[in-house]
């Protein structure tokens, strides 16, 4: 929202006031409390007639600080809020002297001036990244009655700011104006479905504001060198989080708003599901299955889409009779072909579904201030919203979704979950709507999560959910919304991830070939192999059905080879998928995240870092031409083991079979046996392919189960003519080595070689624990 009339003036009908002096300072064990005039002082007259601005500064954890501004304390606080987890043992360091007081947080400090103008700057190991300083903070009144917190953070000269949730507009959010709160408006819009009020910088800090509501943020685009964001209300609280990089940045965000929890092995493979509004039933499901199966295609999941339920009658959880006479024999018979099942599902209950009158009745759905149930026809005829702040209704819903699981079910797709209303409307709780409204789809993908976990267990558990918030990146996974069959929609989809990404969420997907529409065989066989290397991959769309064959025999091929290319990158895929999990990051990262040194990367949103080692470009044009950039270092071709120089643009035309995916110089890659499907033994026949590793160099790669479980670690080291790889695993399964980028191996102690005409060296069947390349 914007307040001022160019850099001067004030807009009309709003009045600010602004911490001027420091009136006192109330230093605690670990936090800092500091009331500020809106005025000079100058005799004992000035304190009256006016505000008094109170800010505290904490430290929940090490590297993060918390800063919350307040005008009047004496509003009573409506919930919801976000979850915060702190750090009990945080070492909080305060000095006091007679020009700044601070305080130190891991390696972030926040220096605060005594004396002059307001001035509060932020040190992130030992350099100043940003920081609020005279007229930046204020309390602003407007003319109807409204009141509002705002700050402005420095931002510095080439300093790029990303994130703030899924968001399909440019990647790079300056000269944004980007309101935090979620809505139904698919991917060509400035609108979001997952809206996350946090940015990283590519300074290498972060912003989270600890608001559910709706927050406003300008981005250079109210005063250029600033990032402002405000709220309605008398109190402002956000946190700066620092880091040694950008990346532990992230993991600091992360461990302050949840950690992503790990999908089971089997989502990373195929998903296939009926469409939206296609016509379908036990039959035309099996002739789907049959046809992949007898085109060799590797299919893991199979998805319901709604009509699964009676229409008008969603949700109802029944299974439509008229068309699933049996519903518990058909899920049988499907995961006896080792499928599993996902259904979709949303929060909404339907006036014509049998569920409605006694949730009414049981008082689970969501009220009007008068007490009645609040329902409009939008979506479903009649429809109320399930009530999650009332925990008998969510134990009531998670019932409904426990029989599901009982009878076979293995995931749920989470749908909707943004159109949650704030007028007429209370909750059981007494919760605020307008922070609801945000806040609604964690406490939905949060009950949905908790069913799969308690019912199949740890690492067992995982949605495909649509609508997001802070913390939602707590129950994977997430997909891009409703795109179109179009090359421009799905380059704005692949934004839309990165930025997820940088927002904290490990794991997403889309809809392969676009959800609106029907693509083009081409744009068909594009989108494929940019959904087969992304986290999860799902074949879905709205009209026409998305299996291969109808859009020619080709893409059967590319489909073909791309997902059983991905089973065999399991073994790597997976390790990235657990240091998500642990660490907070995303496994589709933005290059600012991996080269955030190198000022090329920081604009980058046509390709993408699948985990730390491969570079993907995927192909947004009809004549097959990409452009791209890679970064420093000698990097390889996965496909045709060509050596290709970085620090440079290339381009180049690819088949429907290609696409530039490079790995990374100094790489040890772990490449699985099994192309059939995602979770299988990862250390049966596998394959450690070693790329260009430099003298003085060191690689290394974890193999784990499919149960999150480490096997073995191969590290590898090169001295000058000499390279040793080394495993702690390998008295258990023989594993096989590939020098790629590396010639000349002319002795190795330890195993046997063969070289092929690329001069790529193989090492087959190692039994020892070490061997020794010669050069």
């Amino acid at each position: 929202m914007k307040f001022t009339d160019g850099y001067w003036m004030m807009r009309e009908g709003m009045t600010i006031v602004h911490p001027v002096e420091i009136r006192d300072i109330e230093i605690q064990q670990s936090q800092l409390s500091i009331h500020t005039a809106c005025k000079r002082v100058e005799r004992k007259g000035d304190t009256l007639n006016a505000p008094l601005l109170n800010v505290e500064v904490s430290a929940p954890m090490p590297d993060v600080i918390r800063v919350r501004w307040t005008h009047h304390a004496g509003k009573y606080p409506k919930g919801p809020e976000f979850e915060i987890y702190k750090n009990e043992t945080n070492d909080v360091h305060i000095a006091n002297n007679d020009d700044t007081v601070s305080m130190t947080s891991g390696g972030l400090t926040v220096n605060i001036a005594k004396n002059g103008p307001w001035n509060m700057a932020f040190v992130n190991y030992g350099k100043r990244v940003t920081g609020s300083g005279s007229r930046r903070t204020g309390y602003i009144q407007s003319s109807d009655g409204t009141s509002y917190f705002r700050e402005q953070l420095d931002l510095g000269i080439g300093e790029q700011i990303y994130g703030l949730g899924e968001r399909f507009t440019p990647f790079v959010k300056n000269g944004q104006s980007v309101d935090i709160w979620n809505e139904d408006g698919g991917t060509s819009s400035e609108q979001a479905y997952k809206n996350v009020p946090f940015y990283l910088s590519s300074e290498g800090y972060g912003v989270f504001v600890n608001h559910p509501e709706r927050v406003s943020f300008e981005i250079a685009s109210e005063n250029v060198s600033k990032v402002q964001f405000s709220v309605p209300g008398e109190n402002l609280e956000y946190f700066i989080v620092g880091g040694r990089t950008i990346k532990e940045v992230l993991a600091n965000y992360t461990a302050l708003t949840g950690k992503p929890a790990l999908p089971p092995a089997w989502s990373f493979g195929l998903w296939l599901t009926t469409s939206f509004t296609t016509n379908y039933d036990e039959a035309t499901v099996n002739s789907f299955i049959d046809g992949m199966f007898e085109r060799d295609i590797p299919l893991h999941v199979f998805h319901f889409d709604c009509f699964w339920m009676k229409e008008y009658q969603w949700c109802d959880f029944e299974w439509d009779p008229a068309v699933f006479p049996d519903p518990e024999g058909m899920l049988r018979r499907l995961k006896d072909r080792g499928l599993k099942i996902c259904v979709w599902i949303n929060s909404y209950i339907g006036q014509k579904s049998p569920l409605f009158k006694e949730a009414m009745e049981k008082g689970y759905l969501l009220k009007t201030t008068g007490g009645d149930v609040w329902q409009w026809d939008m979506w479903q005829a009649g429809m109320g919203i399930v009530d999650f702040t009332n925990p008998a209704a969510a134990c009531w819903y998670q019932e409904k979704l426990e029989r599901l699981v009982d009878m076979g079910v293995d995931s749920f797709k989470t749908d909707f979950g943004e159109r949650i209303p704030t007028d007429n409307v209370a909750y059981y709780d007494g919760s605020d709507p307008v922070k609801m409204h945000n806040y609604y789809t964690f406490l939905y993908n949060k009950a949905v999560f908790e069913v799969l976990q308690r019912k199949l267990g740890k690492n067992e558990a995982m949605l495909f959910a649509r609508s997001a918030t802070a913390g939602g990146q707590q129950f994977p996974v997430h997909w891009g919304g409703d795109c179109s069959a179009s090359y421009e929609s799905m380059a704005e989809t692949l934004r839309g991830g990165l930025s997820l990404g940088l927002s904290g969420f490990g794991y997403w997907s889309h809809d392969i070939s676009g959800f609106e529409s029907t693509a083009s065989p081409d744009i068909y066989k594009r989108w494929v192999a940019f959904g087969l290397l992304s986290s999860h991959s799902r074949l879905h769309g709205n009209e026409t059905y998305r299996v291969p064959w109808v859009f020619d025999e080709e893409a059967v091929d590319v489909l073909r080879f791309f997902t059983k290319l991905k089973s065999r990158l399991m073994p790597y895929l997976y390790a990235s998928a657990i240091e998500s999990s642990v660490i907070g990051l995303p496994m589709m990262r933005a290059m600012v995240l991996e080269f955030p040194e190198d000022p090329t990367s920081h604009h980058l949103d046509t390709q993408y870092m699948l985990g730390d080692r491969l570079l993907v470009a995927p192909i947004f044009r009809e004549d097959g031409i990409v452009k791209y950039y890679i970064p420093e270092g000698r990097w390889t071709n996965f496909f045709t083991g060509e050596s290709v120089a970085g620090g440079r643009w290339r381009e180049e035309e690819h088949s429907y079979m290609s696409l530039p995916l490079l790995v990374k110089p100094n790489s040890l890659l772990a490449i699985g046996s099994n192309d059939q499907r995602p979770d299988y033994d990862y250390e049966e026949g596998i394959s450690l392919h070693l790329f260009e590793l430099e003298d003085g160099a060191a690689a290394s790669a974890i193999i784990y189960d499919v149960n999150g479980e480490q096997k073995r670690t191969v590290t590898a080291s090169r001295e000058g003519s000499e390279i040793v790889i080394a495993t702690d695993g390998a008295a258990n399964k023989p594993w096989t080595v590939v020098l790629r980028g590396i010639t000349n191996a002319n002795r190795i102690i330890g195993a046997s070689a063969a070289h092929n005409a690329q001069g790529t060296t193989l090492i087959p069947d190692i039994g020892a624990a070490k061997i020794i390349v010669s050069l």
